[in-house]
């Protein structure tokens, strides 16, 4: 099978939506199919758009010799259009891989409906859909208003080859020393690390310490205020900024630490909450998007409202004070990650259906 993928810039950005085109990229290889990366460079939402009046653009797309082509739903602004336009020129199947929608994220009023507006042409546009979680395929149903075809692969966690058992997690949960708690993501507002310090800030008499791994350059002015937050809040010192990792070094501070804590304003999935369960970490994530579909409230973890400083503090505090019930959540979170796929699994469910989507035309179109 020859696949085309269409991303934005390089397949090893770091981040979980890229994380899980390439593991899929890996897996097709590995079955023998052939895949054609197709790369436009990062620019501003408006140049994207402007991709959609690009004669060489367009040309460029109808000229693929593909099968299928699979388009990370992030392209969106690029291809709204441009779509319409080739359909007529090429006979591959085009399906994107949703990872969570632009216009699912907080904005200003006055653009998320231009958002919305917009993904809704490019949806539109495409043969089927590749979800990363039900919550994602709900968001899209609610955007183009009726069901939506495709389905749902699952990413996984077990990208990192240590087996962590339930005595180690029990273990680590009560020697003695500080509450660690994990932050991993890139430093950019929806992934909220500014909640965390927030409440660790209000944890005076609590001994803990905040771990934050993720790059420092996606958003350098959102780094620098997270940074002076920590300084100005008097906690600067238990507030270790430790850059993006790789995955060795990665693997270790799940490891080390106690918990999660990454309380996204908005998650399509959230595949380091899974990649912290298979280590033993319960997580404090958001009342908001998919991390509910992993997190049970008091079993593997925390939902908060992204917004809520006091309910984070308390669910922190809690945490440091009673390890027994950490070891226990702990312990119930590594339990929990066994339900979920390998990334081997989730790659071939994905490649089945492009397979018989390819062979036997079983896309089911909404153009």
């Amino acid at each position: 099978m020859r696949v085309g993928l269409l991303i934005y810039g390089s397949l090893e950005t770091i981040s979980g939506g890229y994380l899980y085109d390439r593991k899929l990229v890996e897996h097709l290889l590995k079955r023998g199919d052939e895949v054609e990366l197709v790369s436009l460079p990062w620019r501003n939402y408006a140049r994207h758009l402007g991709d959609n009046l690009s004669r060489e653009w367009r040309s460029r797309l109808e000229k693929l010799k593909i099968d299928v082509l699979l388009q990370d739903e992030l392209n969106h602004p690029s291809l709204a259009w441009a779509n319409r336009q080739i359909r007529d020129q090429v006979s591959y199947p085009i399906v994107s891989i949703v990872h969570h929608l632009r216009s699912s994220e907080e904005h200003p009023g006055w653009i998320r409906p231009l958002y919305r507006q917009i993904e809704r042409a490019y949806l539109q546009s495409v043969d089927a859909c590749i979800f990363n979680s039900q919550t994602t395929r709900q968001a899209v149903e609610q955007v183009v208003g009726h069901p939506a075809p495709g389905i749902v692969a699952t990413p996984a966690g077990d990208r990192f080859t240590g087996q962590v058992s339930a005595v180690d997690v029990s273990r680590r949960a009560v020697r003695e020393g500080p509450l660690a708690a994990l932050f991993v993501g890139n430093l950019i507002p929806r992934k909220n690390v500014g909640l965390v310090i927030r409440a660790l800030a209000r944890l005076r008499k609590t001994n803990w310490e905040l771990n934050v791994v993720g790059s420092l350059t996606a958003d350098p002015s959102y780094s620098q205020q997270m940074q002076r937050l920590a300084d100005r809040s008097g906690i600067r010192k238990r507030v270790h900024f430790l850059g993006p990792l790789d995955d060795a070094d990665l693997a270790h501070q799940f490891l080390e630490n106690h918990l999660l804590a990454v309380p996204s304003s908005y998650e399509g999935f959230g595949i380091v909450y899974l990649e912290g369960f298979q280590h033993g970490l319960p997580a404090l994530g958001s009342s908001r998007g998919a991390a509910r579909e992993l997190i049970a409230p008091g079993e593997t973890g925390w939902l908060v409202d992204p917004g809520q400083v006091e309910e984070a503090a308390r669910c922190l505090e809690a945490a440091a004070l009673d390890r027994a019930m950490l070891a226990r959540m702990g312990v119930a979170a590594l339990e929990r990650s066994r339900f979920y796929p390998t990334w081997e699994q989730t790659g071939e469910r994905i490649r089945n259906f492009l397979y018989s989507g390819v062979q036997w035309g079983k896309f089911s179109s909404w153009r």
